[in-house]
C-alpha cells in the first residue's frame, strides 16, 4: 500500500506492508513521526475535528475543535452531536462545549472566546 505522510511539509510517499491486518513495515518515511503516521494510518485512522457552532448572544459563531484526533469513521456522528450542542454567550477559549463526543473520551474545545 502506498501513501503520502501528512506530518510534516515534506510529504514522504510511505510503502506499507499489511500482513494479517496489521502493519508488517514501513518504508520510505524520512523521519520517525512517518512510520507511527503510516501505522496508525493504515489500522485506525485518526483525524482531529474542527467545526463552528452559533452561538445565543453573538453575532460570531464558535469555533471548537477535538481535544484529540478521533477515529476517522466517527466524524459524521460527530458532527451530528455538534449540531445538536446549544451555547449561550460568553464561551471562553480552551472550554470544553462537549464532553466525550461519540463516547470517545475526547473533549470538544471552544478554540476562542466568544460574547465576553
Amino acid at each position: 500500500m502506498e501513501i503520502t505522510c501528512i506530518n510534516c511539509p515534506v510529504g514522504c510517499r510511505l510503502s506499507v506492508t499489511l500482513k494479517d491486518g496489521q502493519v508488517a513495515s514501513v518504508t520510505g518515511n524520512t523521519c520517525k513521526r512517518g512510520e507511527t503516521y503510516a501505522r496508525q494510518e493504515c489500522v485506525d485512522p485518526q483525524r482531529m475535528v474542527t467545526a463552528v457552532i452559533p452561538v445565543e448572544g453573538s453575532a460570531m459563531p464558535l469555533s471548537v475543535k477535538t481535544r484529540t484526533p478521533i477515529p476517522k469513521k466517527l466524524i459524521r456522528a460527530c458532527m451530528a452531536e455538534l449540531a445538536a450542542v446549544r451555547l449561550s454567550a460568553p464561551v471562553a477559549a480552551g472550554s470544553v462545549v462537549l464532553h466525550s463526543v461519540c463516547g470517545t473520551g475526547v473533549d470538544i474545545i471552544a478554540t476562542k472566546t466568544v460574547g465576553a
